[in-house]
This record gives C-alpha cells, sequence and structure tokens, in this order.
C-alpha cells in the first residue's frame, strides 16, 4: 500500500458517518473497514505497507494491519479519534496487537502522534528510512521476498498468524507439523535439493 501526497490515509471519510445516514450504513462501514483489513492476513502473499506522511485513524490501523510497514522519517501516526468523540475502537483492534498495550492506549486515549522513529522504536513499523530512499526501501524488501517460493511463503504467512494467538505448547505443536507439511512441497524438497547441491533453488511458484 502506498499514497500519494501528505497523508499516507486519514481513515474513514467523517462525512459518511454523520447522524444523516442510519444505524445499517455505519454498521455497513466499519464490517467493510474490518474486512479489508483481515483479508490483509488472510492472502498468500506479503503485504508492505509503504508510509510517507500521516496515517491516522484507519490507516493507522491499516499499517499496524500491513506485515511489513517500512516508512520515511517525516512519518506520523495517530488514533485521534477520542478528539472528536468517535474513540478508535477498530483501530484499537491492529494497534493492540502491533504495540506494547501502554503505547497503543496512550496513543488511543490521548490522539497525540507518535513519530516515525518512535513507530519503528514501538513496533508500529519495521523500517524508517529518509523521504528519498523510501521507494528504493521498499523495493528492496519487495524482490528480495519474490526471490522466494511463493507456496512456501503462503504457508508461512498463514502459519505465523495462526500460531501468534496459541499458547506456546498450541503454537509448537502446530508449527511442527507445518514444518513437517512444508518438506512435502515440492518446493520444500526443490530448496533442500538445491542447497545439497550448491545451486541456486528453481521454484515451481
Amino acid at each position: 500500500f502506498a499514497a500519494e501526497g501528505p497523508v499516507f490515509c486519514s481513515g474513514h471519510d467523517l462525512k459518511e458517518l454523520s447522524s444523516e445516514d442510519d444505524v445499517k450504513h455505519h454498521s455497513q462501514v466499519f464490517e467493510l473497514c474490518a474486512e479489508v483489513m483481515t483479508l490483509i492476513q488472510k492472502i498468500p502473499v506479503p503485504v508492505i505497507a509503504k508510509v510517507n506522511g500521516l496515517a491516522t485513524a484507519a490507516g493507522c490501523q491499516l499499517v499496524a494491519s500491513c506485515d511489513i510497514a517500512v516508512a520515511s522519517d517525516k512519518s506520523q501516526f495517530a488514533t485521534p479519534g477520542v478528539n472528536i468523540g468517535l474513540f478508535c475502537s477498530t483501530p484499537a483492534v491492529a494497534l493492540g496487537r502491533s504495540l506494547p498495550r501502554k503505547v497503543a492506549l496512550e496513543m488511543l486515549f490521548t490522539g497525540e502522534p507518535l513519530s516515525a522513529h518512535e513507530a519503528l522504536m514501538h513496533g508500529l513499523v519495521s523500517k524508517v528510512v529518509p523521504e528519498d530512499k523510501l521507494e528504493e526501501e521498499t523495493m528492496k524488501i519487495s524482490q528480495k521476498i519474490c526471490e522466494s517460493s511463493k507456496s512456501v511463503l503462503a504457508l508461512g504467512k498463514a502459519t505465523f498468524y495462526r500460531q501468534i494467538t496459541q499458547d506456546l505448547d498450541t503454537a509448537y505443536k502446530m508449527t511442527t507439523k507445518v514444518m513437517v507439511d512444508n518438506l512435502t512441497l515440492r518446493d520444500g524438497q526443490e530448496g533442500i535439493e538445491a542447497f545439497i547441491q550448491k545451486r541456486k533453488p528453481v521454484w515451481s511458484h
């Protein structure tokens, strides 16, 4: 995900949330947003947010929902809904899973933004670079990911999000089985054979 201009994403259009619309409409707006956020983690390829500017409310939620986030050093992240009487409850789902609880709650209770470097320090983004290096760094990560097997990446991503909500013993049991399943994939065997033969693997994709 990327954007043009000084704002990466400012979240919902508040005109869609006025009292002129009914509860059914408001429910549809938030349900669609939640569907998009959960789809990001369900699709079988890594999703990268390339952030250059301000990400607020559902925009901040979008960054927190992506697999990887690269930000320019001028970016900021905020959940300012509390200041307009609409607490950022749905963004809090993604924030609470990406940030330490006290950091997430300070953002949610005050609406004050995190700088790019604060976001990096607390784990909301994976990398911060100068604005003129943002495209280059994002493409470097993308290209490195594209060198791997699509089937292996898909399995790994799905497994990561499954295990993260499980207790330790359950997570290890599940991921042990997945490692065995991974070995049965054509690309799993190709990768091991290529390593042993000291050659570059040829992925089936």
